[in-house]
């Protein structure tokens, strides 16, 4: 072997195949008993002990998961995190509290109980005195507050005396105790001294040093013929597999990690500044190779990098209003680059203003009868606060991360009062804005894993967040993910326990303002596994489709497997490859991932497929994972007809940390096997993949043909601007033209899906502008569940009402799904996408914007064309005395009237109302304070809700009334029980009340009065009560989702089912009966409004009649219980 150079650099990649983790064992806090005897403390008051901390440290919010019964009461700290997501209570909590749902210590009530931190809460029956059970607890627990590392210290001295060395400078964390903050106190550079005699710049003699070792694969498989370099030395220094002899020897593994392009893990994040303050971004990227060069750009430019000496870190001090702008990073690594996300630097004058103090304008809807009889309903201006970012006080952190930042919120609020037909209605209105600490944005996702073909939920699915496991589904496939801070695209893996279903990979779209958004996620079903020989070659089609041919098929040569480590293997295979095929276009909800990838610029691209499959090959009779290779891949020619794909198709796999697709290979013509005859012969593109730790691939086309579509979602067909509906799920899918069309068979090519903000959503897409149907989609939108409809086409769609000027709106071809068949769902649209003409003033203003026109279609004004949707369950009503936006958490004001005390946990209660009558009904509840002292009597809001029709049942109906939960006002000092009345608008008399829920009530007084027979009012219990009791309980970091899944569960009358059918015998509450008024008579609500002293004498004269009636009901029920007794 030819003697080595001086200097030996061998760089070593160390490949964690499976993540092993060092645990770190503590000691697990002792188990506390509370006695019997203890002191009474006020409700909402903890006790002394538990508010003495040394370290800085905050309570969580209180939660319940456990309902007493069995054996006890459990709220395990497993289960807590379980249901409300591990990111909801810290990985140490210091201590727990826990409390009776009324607010009760355990010692104030006599109850043995047990607290544990780091297990959590229990109560066992068996240990409480005799003829006593436990209570209904809840608990939280006290957290570290989050640490924060300062700035970085000065560079340290260059170890050594000679050559190459390294240098360091430190950080302090603000919490010093363990480790608090996250990474690394010290940072290392290289630097250079003077050469060391007898050493050139990049060599120093290691004589008669021989290393010996091997070169491997990620997953442990040699790798034969591997030839090794030196780095900045010329040939080849050694060739794997060859022996090599030394007296003085070392040993090494080379591992070889595949190329992989970098991905960014944090974006540059926009900040506010006034002139001569600092301002720091960060970027931050992760590939293999690790990318180490960074490129920063103000305004598209690229700035110097010896000026500004930047690297994943931009700091910009004494800053002057000509920097203002927008910031983005690119990072490399020899694989590629990166493109980041833009962040916006606002620069202020001295003493300019960053938050206006008079408040915008914000219109809401006043109930119907506080307008004028015969006139549009009323409106009236609350205002509200833009919610701007604001300069940091300090200004100069050097931190990724602005400490204390604040943002443009409510100063003050003014009351005022509404004067309606019979009453006065209490408002709270922005007085005054002012720059106030910003409330924590928390983006949320739920949602619900369920079968592609069935529908059947996925139960205890594994979810993870790029490579990062954190949770898993429920037993009915229901999930929550808190994003993490700085996220643009939401990678998460969904993986079925059985090894029915794909591993099911989605870029879910979320609101990074912080409201919740829901998805429903389809997992698609494995295909039947087939037995192959391992020493034969093996054929399997790509498409199933009746009628149609396979659009392609894989070729596995003999002895293409092998084991995980290198092995060849050549017993029997059970191959399964399930194939997503664009011909069928139900197969477009259940596609992986969002087909884009990065370019060669490191930009964001989108892929036009025409197949996805995914393989998995096991050893026969075991759950041994094979791989395979080379692989085969033929793709039929004929059945791709766009001008220029055949010549671009090619072959990907998908990144599932990324959820990226990157490039395997391209394509090849070749003919049929020539033993086929004449008339069956094809052309075939092949191309070749190896089948390893990846095994999700795809056939793609990248398109430069794109646009994007705005469109908006509004709470009712009338279209009010004032009235948008954000968190809004809308879907666009590319199809191919109509029958007909000479370029293509009909398919889908790619789907995108967006979340409506205050300004609607853009929506990527493949467009034409030579060919108007070149490209067709169609769009769909859903909210928790909820199909939203799009404005009618039947007979003609009309500007006005589409949303979309003419002679646009033809080109467009505006078509809603049921324009030919009114007996189809009318739960979408397609359109042609016709990309707009240069030139054409009439296609400049939307509602299709250029590729390049992205800011533009996001600033778009309401008044410019855009597509319409509009929820179907419009008749709801809502009304708060303190306004807020449920789309937007920020614009939460702490109030003592608030409808939701807490900005950081919503809990959504409703009830429900059955009807039997000949029509829908609404029912309107209405919410008072009952047990506070200082809002005792006074209005929360009021909501209205029209009941709706079921199915199975004529004459009847159900109404799911939200009304104002129970429980600390957002002082979270005393507990008030909400006075709530429920009132039908129509003539409607109460006829029954759950029985569990009025003994609950007669168990918990006061009890609320009742003399009213067409009304039933209670003091809303504080237990998060059930179906069984006709009450439904969600508690959720966003109060939009929070209600969605309660009114799902309440329409199922289930509780922990979803429906959108009413359930009208399920789960109820109370039943009303309700009849037709004479004709020419006003309903019983509307005379109580115009004429309450006339109302009141006929439900007096009424009264009788209902008593009679109910005594006929329960007589003869009360016999059978005595005789039961008897």
């Amino acid at each position: 072997m030819a003697s080595l150079p001086p200097l030996l650099c061998l760089c070593v990649a160390a490949a964690h195949l499976a993540g092993t983790r060092g645990t770190i064992s503590t000691e697990e806090p002792t188990e506390i008993a509370w006695g019997l005897e203890g002191p009474s403390l006020r409700p909402g008051q903890p006790s002394a002990a538990l508010e003495d901390w040394e370290e800085a440290s905050e309570w969580t919010s209180w939660f319940n998961v456990d309902h007493p019964g069995g054996d006890g009461d459990f709220e395990s700290l497993a289960a807590i995190r379980f249901y409300y997501g591990p990111a909801r209570v810290c990985p140490r909590p210091l201590a727990l509290e826990a409390r009776t749902t009324d607010w009760a210590l355990p010692s104030a009530v006599g109850e043995r109980v047990h607290l544990n931190p780091t297990r959590g809460f229990w109560c066992l029956n068996r240990e409480q005195p005799r003829g006593r059970r436990c209570s209904n607890y809840h608990v939280r627990f006290r957290c570290p507050l989050e640490a924060a590392w300062g700035s970085w210290g000065p560079w340290g001295p260059c170890s050594g005396s000679c050559g190459p060395g390294r240098r360091l400078r430190r950080r302090r964390c603000s919490i010093p105790a363990g480790d608090a903050c996250p990474g690394r106190p010290q940072e290392a550079q290289k630097c250079v001294r003077p050469p060391c005699p007898g050493c050139s710049s990049k060599t120093c003699g290691c004589p008669d040093h021989i290393l010996l070792g091997s070169v491997v694969t990620p997953s442990g498989r040699p790798l034969p013929g591997a030839r090794v370099f030196l780095r900045d030395w010329p040939g080849t220094v050694a060739t794997s597999d060859a022996q090599a002899n030394g007296s003085i020897s070392a040993v090494v593994t080379v591992v070889l990690n595949k190329l992989e392009k970098p991905y960014l893990v944090k974006h540059p994040e926009s900040r506010v500044r006034e002139a001569g303050q600092n301002v720091t971004f960060c970027c931050k990227a992760s590939g293999t190779p690790m990318p180490k060069k960074y490129s920063w750009f103000h305004n598209g430019t690229l700035l110097d990098r010896r000026t500004h000496r930047y690297g994943a870190h931009l700091e910009l001090r004494g800053l002057r209003p000509d920097q203002a702008g927008t910031y983005h990073c690119k990072a490399w690594n020899d694989a590629g680059a990166v493109r980041s996300g833009t962040a916006q630097l606002t620069v202020l004058d001295p003493g300019q203003p960053a938050c206006d103090p008079r408040p915008h304008e914000h219109l809401i809807k006043l109930p119907d009868d506080c307008s004028q009889p015969g006139s549009s309903p009323a409106y009236l201006d609350v205002g509200l606060c833009p919610n701007t970012l604001c300069p940091s006080r300090a200004g100069s952190s050097p931190r990724c991360g602005d400490v204390g930042s604040r943002c443009c919120s409510v100063r003050r609020l003014e009351s005022k009062e509404i004067h309606c037909s019979s009453y006065i209605l209490p408002v709270k209105v922005v007085a005054e804005c002012g720059c106030q600490k910003c409330l924590p944005p928390r983006g949320l996702v739920r949602g619900r894993v369920v079968a592609a073909d069935s529908g059947e939920p996925l139960h205890f699915a594994q979810i993870l967040l790029g490579q990062e496991p954190i949770g898993f589904t429920s037993y009915q496939g229901d999930f929550t993910i808190e994003v993490p801070p700085s996220t643009q695209r939401l990678v998460v893996t969904f993986m079925d326990p059985r090894g029915e279903f794909m591993d099911t990979i989605r870029i879910l779209p979320f609101d990074p303002r912080g409201a919740g958004v829901y998805h429903e996620v389809k997992a698609m079903r494995k295909k039947a596994p087939v037995i192959l020989d391992a020493t034969q070659s093996n054929t399997i089609p790509l498409g199933e489709l009746e009628d149609q041919a396979p659009l392609g098929e894989l070729v596995l040569l003999p002895g293409a497997f092998r084991r995980a480590n290198g092995e060849p293997y050549s017993g029997a295979v059970e191959a399964r490859v399930t194939f997503v095929d664009p011909r069928d276009l139900t197969s477009a909800t259940a596609a992986p991932s969002d087909l884009r990838f990065v370019d060669s610029d490191g930009e964001l691209a989108p892929l036009r497929t025409y197949g996805m499959f995914a393989v998995d090959l096991r050893a026969a009779g075991s759950a041994e994972q094979l791989q395979a290779g080379p692989v085969a891949v033929r793709v039929a020619a004929g059945q791709i007809h766009m001008a220029g794909h055949v010549e671009a198709l090619k072959l990907w796999s998908l990144n599932p940390n990324t959820g990226l697709w990157e490039e395997e290979s391209g394509f090849q013509r070749q003919g049929s096997a020539a033993t086929r005859v004449r008339r069956e012969e094809r052309v075939f593109l092949v191309g070749n993949v190896e089948i390893r730790e990846r095994r999700l691939f795809n056939l793609d086309v990248p398109e430069r043909r794109r646009c994007f579509v705005k469109v908006r979602a509004y709470a009712n067909d009338k279209f009010n601007p004032n009235e948008q509906v954000e968190g809004v799920v809308v879907t666009l899918v590319n199809l191919e033209p109509a029958p007909g069309f000479s370029a293509n068979p009909r398919a889908w090519g790619r789907f995108d899906s967006a979340v409506t903000g205050p300004n609607g959503a853009c929506l990527p897409a493949f467009c034409d502008s030579d060919s108007p149907d070149a490209y067709t989609a169609l769009v769909t939108a859903t909210l928790g569940g909820e199909e939203l409809e799009p404005a009618p086409s039947r007979p003609r769609p009309l500007p006005a009402t589409v949303g979309v000027a003419q002679p646009y709106l033809d080109r467009l071809g505006y078509r809603r799904t049921d324009h030919d068949d009114p007996a189809l769902k009318r739960n979408g649209f397609r359109i042609n996408l016709a990309k707009p003409r240069p030139g054409e003033s009439t296609e400049a203003n939307g509602p299709v914007y250029p590729w390049r026109s992205l800011r533009e279609c996001q600033a778009a004004p309401v008044t410019a064309s855009h597509f319409r949707f509009a929820r179907v369950e419009a008749d709801r009503y809502e009304y708060n005395v303190v306004p807020f936006r449920e789309g937007v958490p920020a614009s939460w004001t702490g109030d003592l009237l608030s409808w939701w005390p807490n900005p950081q946990e919503f809990r959504a209660c409703f009830l429900k109302v059955k009807i039997q009558g000949p029509q829908e009904y609404m029912v309107r509840s209405h919410n008072a304070g009952g047990s506070h002292p200082r809002t005792q009597g006074q209005l929360y809001g009021l909501r209205d809700a029209r009941s709706v029709r079921d199915p199975e049942r004529s004459g009847m109906s159900a109404a799911c009334v939200e009304f104002k939960c129970s429980g600390m006002l957002f002082d979270q000092r005393q507990v008030d029980r909400t006075l709530v009345t429920i009132m039908p608008q129509g003539s409607c008399r109460r006829v029954a009340v759950n029985g569990l829920l009025q003994d609950y009530l007669a168990r918990h007084p006061p009890l609320a009065p009742a003399d009213d027979p067409a009304a039933f009012s209670m003091l809303a219990p504080l237990d998060p009560l059930g179906h069984n009791y006709g009450v439904y309980t969600v508690t959720d970091q966003s109060p939009r989702l929070a209600k969605e899944i309660a009114i799902g569960r309440c329409f199922d009358g289930s509780s922990d089912g979803f429906s959108r059918e009413m359930k009208a015998e399920a789960g109820t509450a109370v039943t009303f009966q309700c009849q037709e008024p004479l004709a020419g008579r006003p309903s019983l609500f509307q005379r109580l409004l115009e004429s309450p002293a006339v109302a009141l004498d006929d439900i007096r004269r009424e009264m009788g009649e209902v008593a009679r009636a109910q005594a006929r009901t329960t007589g003869p029920l009360r016999t059978r219980r005595g005789r039961a007794r008897q």
